[in-house]
């Protein structure tokens, strides 16, 4: 192959926005029914539903429903679980599949394999604020119920709401007629995870928590008898405002495992439910979980045979099996270095989603006895060459005060193009939402977009992120728009101090948090030329006591930023609508006109704060768009616009992609 020479950001490339935006989104929420994989697949092309797959015995996959139905709960704004199914065994009618559908938020069922079946509906519709909604399902054919979290709007407002876990009758009596749902606790906590019923039938457990605490601060195991009309004697069993615990599940001897924070790290331990004694059954300064943004995550799962499967480590998130008597833990072999929260079990059998470096997220089953794995279902297929994919590196830096800060880097690289001697490369740094949450190494398209044209990327986890212990996670409690911003800049930084970046082109990008940190690290220095900002928090009073923001977050500043109550001059300090006029740089701001979370206002009242001080910007927004982008055109026109603001900031012309229109 002739090499090239070219500017960095000039390079041509296979990778184009439609090739990365067709590509959006993964494998999620993947289950056994029977013998059979089920699974929820994006369609960025069918305006970014979610469709529900089937891989049956003898190999062959297929969606299931077709469009407009969109398989996604909106339970807490974020989601969760949104299916369930049940085996009626070979002599039945096929299997019983539970869903939520997206448009409505009501609970349908769905038999595939009776001819003529349609979807019918379990549950009403509310015209009440945000109606009812429903998440994490567990079918009881049994019982002739479907347990769920129920979130039911008690008026307009955001925050006027409950939640509870009610049990859905399977015959559709409640289609219309909200009294025939049986709620199975009360309402007394703000949050709750579904029930998880014991095997013996005896005892079901949950999780819940309160305002103003998040899921990751502190969180309550609940438990109860199980009689004939629901749930009696509820009571706390484990946990508090200072201990996570993250998941919940029953082991065959009818102990509790519990994944909880106590030691700093999640680790499971077994749990007595008469007494709440726990036992560490892992004892490592690793993550085996993590934050609970959704219910019905599943980073462990118990076998029948006492071996427990279990997704660990610190940082990167690996399989392993876990023998809960010895404490012995071997890991599964394969190329993926990244395993979803979503694990499956059925026999021998554990099936999760799991991508490495140069693969994406795919259903992958390991055989228990033979300690083989290997990916089954929404397999990966090379859309590219391979040879134009950035080799990726871990990296920890030295940030301020000598504290560690953990970051991915992807360097430039096209094997077509070469940059001309002595050019050092421009690089964005990639900041990920949450803020508590964390940006795993695996393939990306919309990484290689830029990589491949000659832009490196550099993914930070800010002190604030998961994966790395309590400790690490509470460096952000009360300093965000500070460590974060901090740690973003130290890294790049960095980059420049090792001969690696040009320091005079460099960027950030970020959505959501990592929206709010771009936008604050462009108000707070002259380190970046420009950034790119997505469905961000720009204003703190207006986002959480204004009431612009859902539910489950309206109090989450309390922890990042502090009691507002006691320090009201820090929201408006730390805003970048305050400092509007500190910033000197070009930035590119994109949102979703749908969205409930950071919402439009939040912008507009940025650009008002602006106005007429001649700073080059874009505002492009989309309609039907909620939080985070799903729809194929709207990710490629934010991927191209991108790109052609780091060629105006930058000094270069970017080959085949339309000019970005900056207005001062």
């Amino acid at each position: 192959m002739t090499v090239r020479t070219a500017p960095y950001g000039t390079w041509e490339s296979p990778i184009d926005a439609m090739t990365a935006a067709s590509h959006d989104g993964r494998p999620e929420f993947v289950g056994i029914v029977g013998d059979e994989l089920w699974w929820t697949a994006p369609r960025p092309a069918e305006d970014g539903r979610r469709t529900l797959m089937r891989r049956r015995v003898d190999g062959t996959e297929g969606s299931v429903l077709p469009a407009p139905w969109n398989v996604r709960s909106r339970v807490m704004e974020y989601g969760g679980l949104p299916w369930a199914g049940a085996d009626r065994g070979p002599h039945g009618q096929g299997p019983l599949i539970v869903f939520v559908h997206f448009a409505d938020q009501r609970l349908f069922c769905y038999e595939p394999d009776v001819v003529g079946s349609r979807p019918r509906p379990l549950t009403p519709a509310s015209p009440v604020g945000g109606g009812l909604r429903w998440a994490d399902p567990q079918v009881h054919p049994e019982r002739g119920e479907v347990w769920c979290v129920l979130e039911e709007f008690t008026g307009e407002r955001p925050t006027d709401v409950r939640r509870c876990v009610a049990a859905v009758p399977l015959d559709g009596s409640a289609a219309e007629d909200r009294g025939r749902i049986r709620e199975l606790c009360d309402d007394t906590h703000r949050f709750v995870t579904g029930p998880r019923l014991s095997p013996d039938g005896r005892r079901a457990a949950w999780i819940a928590w309160d305002h103003p605490r998040m899921p990751w601060d502190g969180t309550e195991v609940r438990i109860a008898e199980v009689a004939d009309g629901g749930f009696s004697g509820a009571r706390t069993l484990l946990g508090g405002p200072d201990e996570s615990v993250a998941q919940v599940e029953w082991a065959q001897d009818n102990t509790l495992l519990a994944a909880t924070d106590r030691t700093g790290w999640w680790n499971i331990h077994r749990v007595d439910p008469a007494t709440g004694q726990a036992v560490n059954l892992c004892a490592r300064q690793e993550e085996f979980a993590g934050p609970v943004w959704r219910t019905g995550q599943r980073w462990f799962a118990p076998l029948d045979n006492g071996l427990i499967a279990v997704i660990h480590g610190r940082g990167a998130q690996r399989l392993g099996v876990l023998d809960a008597t010895t404490g012995e833990l071997a890991d599964v072999p394969g190329r993926w270095s990244e395993w979803d929260a979503a694990l499956a079990v059925s026999g021998t059998r554990v099936v999760g989603i799991a991508a490495g470096a140069t693969t994406g997220y795919e259903i992958v089953e390991l055989d228990t006895r033979t300690g083989c794995a290997r990916a089954v279902a929404a397999q990966h297929i090379d859309v590219v060459d391979p040879g134009h994919l950035p080799a990726p590196v871990e990296r920890t830096f030295t940030g301020p005060d000598g504290r560690e800060i953990h970051a991915h880097l992807y360097p430039p690289h096209n094997p077509g193009f070469a940059a001309p001697d002595g050019e050092l490369p421009p690089y964005v740094i990639w900041v990920h939402g949450g803020p508590t949450s964390r940006a795993p190494l695996v393939l990306d398209l919309e990484i290689a977009y830029f990589t491949s044209r000659g832009i490196g990327i550099a993914e930070v986890n800010y002190g604030g992120s998961t994966g790395y212990g309590r400790a690490y996670r509470n460096r952000l409690r009360e300093q965000w728009g500070v460590v974060d911003v901090e740690d973003c800049a130290a890294v790049a930084e960095a980059l420049v101090a090792e001969g690696t970046a040009d320091p005079a082109r460099l960027a950030i990008r970020g959505g959501s948090a990592g929206g709010w940190t771009a936008a604050a690290a462009l108000t707070a220095g002259s380190t970046f030329a420009c950034g790119a900002i997505s469905f961000p928090v720009l204003d703190l009073t207006g986002w959480s006591a204004g009431g612009e923001t859902h539910d489950f977050e309206s109090q989450y500043l309390e922890s990042l930023v502090g009691p507002i109550g006691k320090v009201p001059e820090r929201y408006r300090d730390r805003s970048p609508v305050s400092h509007a006029d500190r910033i000197r740089a070009p930035f590119l701001l994109l949102q979703g006109l749908d969205d409930v979370i950071c919402p439009p206002a939040q912008c507009e009242r940025f650009l008002a704060a602006l106005a007429g001080r001649g700073i080059p910007h874009a505002y492009l927004t989309f309609e039907g768009e909620g939080h985070g982008f799903r729809r194929q055109e709207t990710i490629v026109s934010c991927l191209e616009a991108e790109l052609s603001l780091y060629g105006q900031a930058f000094g270069f012309i970017p080959p085949s992609v339309p000019t970005l229109e900056l207005r001062v």
